[in-house]
């Protein structure tokens, strides 16, 4: 099971397999940042950000876990105004369970 609280209903092909690899990274923890980003976001991403989103993908998992939590900083190439929506909607102020 993925935990995405979404359907690909209505989605054209390239953003349903956007929505699974997002889900499906491999390290839990960012099948959980990016699987909850893209089931938010995915439907109204434009071209441009679909791309961008794609590349966050490909890069390896520690390495993309280091730039969310900001142990490292990204690469000025993938330091994206969607990168930065990215980072900040896992952002949390409160203990996420209550």
């Amino acid at each position: 099971m993925s935990g995405s609280t979404r359907t690909s209903a209505g989605l054209d092909p390239r953003r349903r397999r956007i929505l699974y690899r997002a889900w499906h990274r491999g390290m839990r923890e960012l099948d959980l940042i990016m699987g909850r980003f893209a089931d938010a976001e995915i439907g109204a991403m434009s071209d441009e950000e679909l791309a961008e989103f794609e590349q966050l993908i490909e890069v390896p998992d520690g390495e993309l876990f280091r730039w969310i939590t900001a142990e490292t900083a990204p690469p000025s190439n993938y330091d994206t105004p969607l990168f930065r929506r990215l980072k900040a909607f896992h952002t949390h102020d409160a203990p996420i369970h209550s």
